[in-house]
């Protein structure tokens, strides 16, 4: 099973596009200080996107490494490394769930 971290982050990309930032020359707004939540939680996601991405990796070179009959790894370092990895995505797939469940209710809400 091989695992595209990288579609995954060009999707929560793409819904990032999607967000309109306030402007802050807007009449009535001047006195509101623009929100940095959505850069530290852009930024964190990009951060555990990136995480799962070097899990999924260590775990492919430990596999490869025990494959080729590396001495200094054991079995159980290798599944280790998988479930890790396999943990890690499954979590990520259920936060990005979660986050488009949340962003269609909001879109739904009458203005």
């Amino acid at each position: 099973m091989d695992i595209k971290a990288n579609s995954i982050y060009q999707e929560m990309q793409a819904m990032l596009g999607d967000i309109k930032p306030i402007k802050m020359d807007t009449p009535g707004i001047q006195g509101i200080q623009g929100n940095t939540s959505a850069n530290q939680f852009s930024d964190m996601l990009s951060q555990a996107v990136n995480n799962v991405n070097g899990l999924q990796a260590e775990s492919r070179t430990l596999q490869k490494s025990f494959d080729m009959g590396d001495p200094n790894l054991s079995l159980a370092d290798v599944m280790i490394a998988k479930e890790k990895s396999g943990i890690a995505f499954e979590a990520t797939i259920q936060v990005r769930n979660k986050v488009l469940e949340a962003y269609k209710t909001i879109m739904n809400m009458p203005v």
